[in-house]
């Protein structure tokens, strides 16, 4: 969301973005994205926030925008748009379908083909997303692409001390996972595939998970495995900039996307990812960029990480191209242009 209010601002649109937040003071930051209109968190259901006063608020909050964007899922964006029936354009950009809260979507199933087929446009942030995805299908006429896209310049530069650093910690030839430590990253079965290996992992992030890994890692005694937990971005590039490539082996449609995908490629590097029908295999193309491998193969996934990690010119090479298809698909600027070129053609056919 950031990236898109920022390139957006290059195009001249300014942006209002609506928060919850359990202590919502100040109630309006002042970001370089743009304003943050923050209001009172007052529960979750299924990890989804509700907020009474921004039911009450967002029609008259939504009144200074020419069109509205939401994302999905956030069922009560669902809920805000029915309930304030704003008389402006509007877009939803989807993320994911519904994976984990299979048991509540039968209830929220109506709400959201409302919702869906109430806006004026939605956005997948693939074509792969859109031809596997059975609620998309079903909005296909009213249904765009454009993907997510980062900036470079929004990242730090890369601090030759922080390089050695992480040399001096992991060697030269490891591997780099980045992202959350949840049931839908694949991390369990990344961890058997490395079972009676030499090949060194270095794992960045933290989560719900991290504790069951860390335990599983420590009883197969995997020491060529290590949790570094949330770093900086400092270090993450660092890291990127080290490392022999990303491993990305999520098996569930969870993972839509996989912006760690984009920052690999954005730093020349190849990427193992497993086929399952999202943006993941958009992203990452196989023996192209990199290689994709059957979701919950732990076998396939091991030769697939030996094979790049003995492989010094193929890594070159899909490294390159990866980052040739990260400039001419994944910009952050070339979001933006889109996203902007659409909202224009939302606000032109709304006056019309």
């Amino acid at each position: 969301m950031r990236q898109i209010c920022l390139g957006a601002k290059a195009f001249g649109v300014e942006s209002r973005i609506i928060s919850l937040s359990p202590t919502p003071e100040p109630r309006i930051l002042n970001n370089e994205e743009g304003e943050v209109h923050r209001f009172k968190l007052d529960f979750e259901i299924a990890g989804c926030g509700f907020s009474w006063e921004a039911l009450r608020h967002f029609r008259q909050v939504s009144e200074w925008a020419d069109v509205i964007h939401y994302h999905f899922p956030w069922p009560f964006a669902d809920v805000l748009h029915q309930f304030a029936q704003p008389d402006r354009p509007s877009l939803v950009t989807y993320h994911s379908d519904i994976v984990k809260q299979g048991k509540w979507l039968h209830f929220y199933r109506p709400l959201m083909d409302r919702f869906l087929g109430g806006v004026d446009a939605i956005v997948a942030t693939s074509p792969n997303y859109v031809e596997t995805s059975p609620v998309l299908q079903r909005f296909v006429q009213k249904t765009r692409v454009i993907p997510i896209g980062i900036d470079r310049d929004s990242y730090p530069a890369v601090d030759p001390a922080r390089v050695e650093h992480w040399r001096g910690e992991l060697g030269d030839d490891f591997f780099l996972f980045i992202g959350v430590l949840r049931y839908y990253k694949g991390l369990h079965v990344l961890l058997e595939a490395l079972k009676g290996t030499s090949i060194q992992l270095a794992v960045v992030g933290s989560g719900l998970n991290e504790n069951e890994l860390k335990d599983f890692a420590r009883s197969n005694k995997l020491d060529n495995v290590h949790f570094l937990g949330s770093l900086s971005e400092e270090d993450k590039v660092a890291l990127l900039d080290l490392c022999l490539g990303l491993l990305l082996p999520s098996p569930l449609r969870s993972e839509a996307f996989g912006v760690a995908l984009l920052e690999a490629a954005m730093f020349v590097k190849p990427q193992i990812t497993c086929e399952i029908g999202t943006g993941t295999s958009y992203v990452n193309r196989h023996e192209e960029t990199g290689l994709i491998v059957p979701p919950n193969d732990a076998l396939a996934l091991r030769r697939a990480i030996e094979r790049m990690a003995h492989s010094p010119n193929e890594r070159r090479q899909w490294g390159a191209q990866a980052y040739q298809r990260y400039r001419e698909l994944f910009t952050a600027r070339k979001m933006a242009q889109s996203y902007v070129d659409l909202y224009r053609e939302l606000i032109a056919r709304h006056r019309h």
